[in-house]
């Protein structure tokens, strides 16, 4: 919204109310006409799940990447050495076998997944299987294969492997655990990704070790954290090939 409203001739001021209702509200003061090239991402942004190629992202880009990603009170540790993106690799795997032995989180995600390209354009959202690299099938199809090829093994497999073809890691790092920060890490994020892709580099979401109570403190200690300090999100990056895009509803669609 901030980008597309300069984009337009508006300076967008986001506030995060911390009173009852924390509502996000969104000031709009006209001001000059300027055309971001993270604006100009919008549109082709998405979560790429799919192997990257493996080779390092420069130096300029990744402080690129970080100034992106740095926000009030959210700071971006970028991980890029082979050891330490083998130990977040140990982090992920622990915490992807717990969810996947957890029958209600399979269920949701099942749920949320859309097998086929009719399915994918019924709703207009979720995860269209094609996005993820994922044969297109019929439902009943799909949910039938989905439980028996859908494992721990199968998929600390391969995150194994996408992991170690990515050309880092980015752990998006709150100075509290509170709403205010929540919000402002979800900017950061929002931010990087553009900025990655007005780079041509990919990224999606690896955030089993900040999802799962057990986990999430371990990981912290490992990242050196302060006791105060919260892991919120893990996103993989690196270059790769365009995956096809989910659905979404039209704007009009999910104004109140």
């Amino acid at each position: 919204m901030v980008h597309a409203a300069l984009a337009t001739g508006l300076h967008a001021d986001p506030r995060f109310d911390p009173g009852g209702d924390g509502m996000i509200t969104v000031n709009l003061e006209a001001t000059q006409e300027r055309i971001s090239p993270l604006f100009s991402a919008i549109s082709e942004r998405q979560c790429t799940r799919g192997d990257y190629d493996g080779q390092p992202i420069s130096a300029a880009e990744l402080s690129q990447l970080e100034q992106a990603g740095t926000g009030d009170g959210i700071s971006l540790r970028l991980l890029t050495a082979r050891p330490a993106i083998e130990s977040v690799l140990e982090y992920i795997v622990a915490a992807n076998t717990v969810q996947m032995n957890d029958t209600a989180f399979v269920a949701e995600l099942k749920s949320w997944i859309r097998f086929g390209a009719d399915e994918a354009l019924r709703t207009g959202d979720g995860l269209f299987a094609g996005a993820s690299g994922n044969p297109v099938l019929p439902r009943w199809l799909g949910s039938r294969m989905m439980g028996l090829f859908f494992t721990p093994k199968s998929e600390n497999e391969k995150y194994a492997r996408q992991i170690r073809n990515s050309a880092g890691i980015a752990v998006f790092v709150s100075e509290r655990s509170n709403k205010a920060h929540w919000v402002e890490a979800g900017r950061c994020y929002e931010r990087f990704a553009l900025q990655a892709t007005a780079l041509g580099i990919r990224n999606t979401f690896l955030n089993q070790p900040v999802e799962v109570g057990a986990i999430r403190p371990q990981f912290a200690a490992w990242l050196g954290l302060a006791s105060y300090q919260r892991p919120d999100l893990v996103v993989r990056f690196g270059r790769g090939p365009a995956m096809p895009l989910s659905m979404r509803r039209p704007v009009q669609a999910v104004l109140v």
